[in-house]
């Protein structure tokens, strides 16, 4: 269901060629509901290290990189080997557990269904990212992994996205340096007013509203 941002504000994209319609996705906590599959991955981490992890903590702020969380439990000289090895273990814990958010496949299919090309781009190791893509059934044409919040805008401005949707303030500066359209969904860590202030164009409550607003706003760049 969307909130009260429903109609596409006026944006400069509207004025230039117009070029083939790309829309960006983040992956964890907007296209999958990945906090069964972190949590069981980090607990197996806790128990294989010894290293005591509030997994709780954890999964309630997804959105960094895994060396930025890891850094809150391990200290600095065993971080890398400790993000290593999450990685490694992540297939056999972390896949199966996680689900797909709703409207995460129509969104992608919405995309599809306006001729356009649906990417993922996502802080997340990029083999784990497809794997997660790969066990739900959602086929995006684009995986781009291992970048996170400013970084992100390299890639979507590589692939000539002009929208990105995320849950995180992160996605929405990615956004920004791309010169995309943040479209914001409150189904990560971010609530409405934090994503609003962070500068996001339109902000969702979730993905089931994200087909009729990219209708809306693909029929107002025909104009």
């Amino acid at each position: 269901m969307a909130s009260t941002d429903q109609n596409p504000p006026q944006h400069p994209l509207r004025h230039s060629p117009r070029r083939p319609l790309t829309v960006g996705f983040d992956l964890d906590m907007t296209l999958v509901d990945s906090r069964p599959g972190i949590a069981a991955a980090y607990r197996a981490l806790s128990a294989e290290t010894g290293v005591p992890i509030d997994v709780d903590l954890v999964v309630s702020r997804i959105g960094p990189p895994l060396e930025t969380e890891l850094a809150h439990w391990f200290p600095a000289d065993g971080v890398a080997a400790a993000a290593d090895r999450y990685r490694e273990i992540y297939p056999d814990h972390a896949i199966a557990p996680s689900t797909a958010l709703a409207g995460a496949r129509e969104s992608v299919a919405a995309v599809r269904a306006l001729g356009g090309r649906a990417i993922v781009v996502t802080a997340k190791y990029e083999p784990n990212a497809k794997l997660h893509l790969a066990h739900l059934g959602i086929e995006p044409d684009t995986v781009v992994g291992w970048l996170w919040a400013e970084a992100k805008g390299e890639a979507l401005r590589e692939h000539g996205a002009q929208v990105y949707v995320g849950d995180h303030t992160g996605d929405v500066r990615g956004a920004r340096v791309a010169g995309a359209l943040s479209v914001a969904v409150t189904t990560g860590p971010c609530d409405a007013a934090e994503l609003r202030t962070a500068g996001a164009d339109v902000v969702l409550e979730d993905l089931t509203g994200f087909p009729a607003w990219l209708a809306a706003f693909e029929a107002d760049r025909a104009v």
